[in-house]
């Protein structure tokens, strides 16, 4: 009942903006959503082209490459992908790495841009100077392959995981939006005997749930979309992430992934629809995740918008 009175309110307050509207802001309006729609359907291309093109059996993609509702569907590409344990094996690793790298970074990102936010906290400027500095200046690809092997991480999990756990600029943007947050609830929560970290977890935390949000959606993106670290710190195709097996895909023309399965089922699928399957198969779960998580973006996109 309460959304049928909402949507009814939204719409009997959307009627009365029409009637208040003269001809010329009706006409702006109208190129405003146009032109929007028509930028929304050139992002949403892509993604129904290569769906398209993996449902289609290879021969109707060559009569009509630009095809995008297919006379035949055939899923033999899909069928194919799931006889492949590197794609499982693949999404076994690309949801630890995910999950736990990113628990990790807000875990530690919430530990560190707190204590920041204390303007008596010695050494503050001298930590946020060093911070700011590694955001300009790396060690460079080679001694962090070193800094892996000394450590006994090459060809684990963690050497996909640690690396990214902390990044220097979302550090910044959290440490600035816990700054916005007004000192007086901290006071109160002192004077009723909270400690420091009953402080950080009932209150700063719940009200920088936004922010959080938002770098749960970044760091999930980048975690689930990364390969190099795996390339460089792993020699094992058991620990290959998701994102290194479509690249495998992509260079190799799908060999690599073809040639794990018998000749007479590399024959009834083509390569380039395998590729296609394959794209689908890797981004469907960001696809899936990411609408949910739109809400929180109107407040975390101020992240950092506020100076500290």
């Amino acid at each position: 009942m309460k959304k049928e009175k909402n949507y009814t309110r939204r719409k009997t307050s959307f009627i009365a903006r029409l009637k208040n509207m003269s001809a010329a802001d009706m006409i702006y309006q109208a190129f405003i959503y146009t032109i929007v729609t028509t930028f929304a359907l050139l992002c949403l291309y892509p993604i129904v082209y290569v769906i398209a093109i993996s449902i289609t059996p290879y021969a109707d993609y060559l009569d009509n490459p630009l095809r995008l509702i297919p006379k035949t569907i055939d899923l033999s590409a899909y069928n194919k992908l799931l006889h492949l344990p590197l794609i499982y094996s693949g999404y076994r690793v690309t949801i630890i790495i995910t999950v736990t790298g990113t628990v990790l970074n807000i875990l530690l990102m919430c530990l560190t841009a707190y204590p920041l936010t204390k303007k008596d906290l010695k050494g503050r400027n001298t930590l946020l100077a060093l911070i700011t500095f590694t955001m300009f200046f790396n060690g460079g690809l080679i001694p962090n392959f070193y800094i892996i092997r000394s450590l006994h991480l090459y060809d684990t999990l963690w050497a996909l995981i640690l690396p990214g756990c902390l990044g220097a600029y979302n550090l910044i943007l959290m440490k600035n939006f816990m700054s916005a947050i007004p000192a007086s609830l901290e006071e109160s929560a002192y004077l009723d005997g909270a400690n420091e970290f009953q402080v950080l977890w009932k209150i700063i935390v719940p009200l920088s749930k936004p922010a959080i949000a938002t770098f749960v959606i970044f760091h999930v993106v980048s975690q689930w979309n990364s390969y190099f670290n795996a390339i460089i710190y792993t020699s094992k195709r058991s620990l290959w992430p998701l994102m290194l097996v479509l690249r495998e895909m992509v260079v190799d023309d799908g060999m690599a992934l073809a040639n794990q399965s018998s000749a007479a089922d590399a024959a009834m699928v083509n390569t380039y629809t395998l590729k296609m399957a394959t794209i689908i198969v890797c981004v469907l779960p960001i696809l899936c995740i990411y609408p949910f998580m739109q809400r929180y973006f109107t407040k975390g996109l101020l992240v950092g918008s506020v100076k500290g």
